[in-house]
């Protein structure tokens, strides 16, 4: 008997914290100051009353066990935290809340049930606390945002720069200033904007290139953080104001007498969606091949 009982304290004691910590990510739940009480013999305990919200949650603690799933009940994303074991849940409300609640957001509670998703991390892994889905659907399984985001960037086509100048054709001379620059395009600089849809969430993402790193062949490397200025023939002699290089060397001695010049573009992408927002980062490169002479003086 004294086992028993011991056991069922351990289990009284889980539940107590998971409450406390659903109660806290939510703000909406409180336990009660007189303490909480069993429900029965098993591990089920009741949250006794509500202090802030009009409802009350029963939480069931189940067996504290890493793993995937999404059924509802079921484990989600479970890890490992120090000597404990951290367990995501969907929790059924019941009773529902009353209809004036707020979180029905215009959906019948007739036709509907309340789940409330919560981690016994403290929250870390619950990024969206109440859900309703149609009676007898279990809430589908969390997504998490930043997979939607890199989804949404896999869709968006991104390339490397779209060079102008220099041109592969084009004839370029020791000691005059070269001109750097690159068309603009959706695909080629930004900005590009994609969205992505699962499991009710949404996220949005926007590319930009903020950067485009030079390697000029001779072992310069530049760096320009715009798409460069196009050269006019009014420029003269003049270097580019943002983006330019001056060979001191020809290409006579590199691989089929032309120097290898890359430029490669850091696209960096801005998402939001799911309660989250966040960073990406993506590389592209394009190469092409530039000679350089000397300037023939003519006696």
């Amino acid at each position: 008997m004294g086992d028993e009982v011991d056991g069922h304290e351990v289990d009284r004691s889980r539940a107590i914290l998971l409450i406390r910590r659903l109660a806290a990510l939510t703000g909406a739940l409180a336990l009660a100051s007189a303490g909480v009480a069993h429900a029965g013999d098993g591990p089920d305990v009741g949250a006794g009353k509500c202090q802030v919200i009009k409802f009350c949650v029963d939480v069931g603690v189940g067996d504290e066990t890493g793993g995937s799933g999404g059924q509802a009940g079921g484990s989600q994303g479970g890890s490992d935290s120090g000597d404990s074991k951290v367990e995501c849940k969907y929790q059924k409300v019941d009773p529902k809340p009353p209809a004036a609640w707020p979180g029905w957001k215009g959906a019948d509670p007739k036709k509907n049930d309340v789940y409330f998703y919560g981690c016994s991390d403290g929250g870390q892994n619950n990024p969206d606390g109440f859900v309703v889905v149609p009676l007898g659907q279990p809430p589908a399984p969390q997504v998490d945002p930043r997979v939607l985001a890199q989804r949404a960037v896999d869709s968006m086509t991104l390339l490397g720069p779209d060079i102008a100048s220099p041109r592969a054709a084009g004839k370029y001379t020791v000691g005059v200033p070269m001109w750097m620059w690159v068309n603009q395009s959706a695909t080629t600089f930004g900005p590009n904007t994609a969205t992505a849809t699962a499991g009710g969430v949404t996220v949005t993402a926007t590319a930009k290139v903020s950067k485009i790193v030079w390697s000029m062949g001779d072992g310069a490397s530049v760096t320009c953080n715009g798409p460069g200025t196009p050269y006019t023939s009014s420029e003269g002699m003049a270097q580019s104001p943002d983006c330019g290089h001056v060979y001191a060397k020809t290409s006579a001695g590199a691989q089929n007498s032309k120097f290898p010049v890359t430029a490669t573009s850091t696209w960096t992408i801005n998402w939001q969606g799911g309660g989250q927002a966040g960073q990406l980062t993506e590389v592209r490169q394009t190469n092409v091949q530039v000679a350089v002479g000397e300037v023939q003086v003519v006696r």
